[in-house]
């Protein structure tokens, strides 16, 4: 920055290296929640406000949304299409300069009075696609030294135009990844169906169980997000396993169990080469989550770390609830038994640091099964199978 340059050049030049790095930053994060949350954060910065607030237009609904932090709590509000400020910014697609919320009749207070929050003024714009239709509106309140100008509002048209084409490939991204999610859990339920009645409780459990774990273990947020929606995989082999094993209802010769051990080859073989990182993770957890810490487990007597960390993870999340669960071959155990089994194990079945993480969030595990365990149901009514399933 030239130090000859006189404030309103300095200024100017901030606003420039604001907006720059604002383009950067959104063009980089394609979930939608982070996104909407760096445009507020970046959008207060730029304008100098205290706040920021994205509405998405939600076309099924006729009404915008925005998470807003009400207390200490982030409570998503609606706005119906040509209600308040936001909506009538949408509907009319017009952007809006209020010196006086208060004095405007399109403002509403309830907000204010639910928060206890005091709105001064404030600056609405919409956000438009590439064609020009409206997927949202900024509304920035509250400037910090005077009413928003019309430079402030050229600056919102301006990042709205950013902002619009990141939110736009935010939305392909998440309804791309939620198509690829609903498949895999498909796919999963088509081999857990077989032998389980409580197929849907089954896959939550491992689910919710396996990604609490590793967060308790300090993994990412991307890689507690893989092993959360990885794991549902963990028995897709048993889709290789005959029906004459697999609904045997008692217990298994030998044989059978040699059988039905290579469920963990068949889910590999069916997940083998996969490109994505959440399907090459499934891959590891379907062949190795009946391996043991101590080497004495199956396939192929890994030990220790040599078993893939998700599927070491999926190990603890999977006996556990085996274990919580009524089977024709054994009763249903009680949740602290099982948790104890766990934890005696600890070294031998499984990673010591999974057991211990385990054991942290045990209370939390608690309330999951309890707000799932009453009135099971099969994901598909009618169904009911016999289950001689192994851990």
């Amino acid at each position: 920055m030239n130090k000859n340059s006189t404030p309103r050049e300095r200024e100017l030049e901030i606003k420039m290296k604001l907006l720059a790095n604002f383009g950067s930053m959104v063009s980089k994060e394609t979930k939608i929640d982070p996104l909407l949350e760096i445009i507020a954060v970046q959008v207060k910065t730029i304008l100098g406000c205290d706040r920021c607030s994205v509405f998405i237009y939600d076309k099924k609904t006729n009404s915008l949304w925005s998470k807003i932090a009400i207390g200490l709590q982030h409570t998503e509000v609606r706005v119906p299409l040509g209600t308040g400020i936001v909506g009538h910014v949408a509907a009319s697609g017009m952007s809006v300069n209020i010196p006086n919320a208060y004095s405007d009749p399109r403002f509403s207070k309830e907000l204010d009075r639910l928060t206890g929050y005091s709105t001064k003024n404030i600056l609405a714009t919409p956000l438009k696609n590439i064609s020009g239709k409206i997927i949202g509106v900024f509304e920035a309140i509250n400037k910090f030294t005077r009413a928003f100008t019309d430079e402030d509002e050229g600056i919102l048209k301006l990042i709205s135009s950013l902002a619009a084409s990141a939110i736009e490939n935010a939305k392909l991204y998440q309804r791309l990844s939620e198509s690829q999610l609903e498949t895999i859990y498909r796919l999963a339920t088509t081999a857990e169906y077989r032998d389980q009645q409580d197929t849907a409780i089954h896959l939550r459990h491992i689910s919710e169980y396996s990604s609490l774990i590793a967060q308790s273990m300090g993994l990412t947020q991307e890689n507690i997000e893989i092993v959360r929606y990885a794991s549902p995989l963990h028995d897709i082999g048993k889709v290789g396993i005959a029906d004459a094993i697999l609904l045997k209802p008692g217990k298994l010769t030998d044989d059978e169990f040699e059988e039905m051990k290579k469920h963990t080859l068949y889910g590999a073989k069916i997940l083998a080469n996969a490109e994505s990182d959440l399907l090459r993770a499934a891959c590891k957890i379907a062949a190795s989550h009946h391996e043991k810490y101590n080497g004495k487990g199956y396939p192929n007597g890994l030990k220790g770390e040599e078993i893939p960390l998700f599927a070491r993870i999926v190990s603890v999340a999977d006996v556990f609830d085996a274990l919580c669960m009524k089977r024709v071959y054994k009763p249903k155990w009680d949740p602290k038994d099982a948790h104890d089994f766990i934890m005696k194990q600890s070294g031998n079945d499984f990673d010591p640091s999974v057991a211990t993480a385990f054991d942290r969030i045990f209370p939390e595990i608690l309330k999951l099964q309890q707000n799932t365990t009453d009135g099971r149901k099969s994901i598909i009514p009618g169904i009911s199978k016999k289950n001689n399933g192994m851990f």
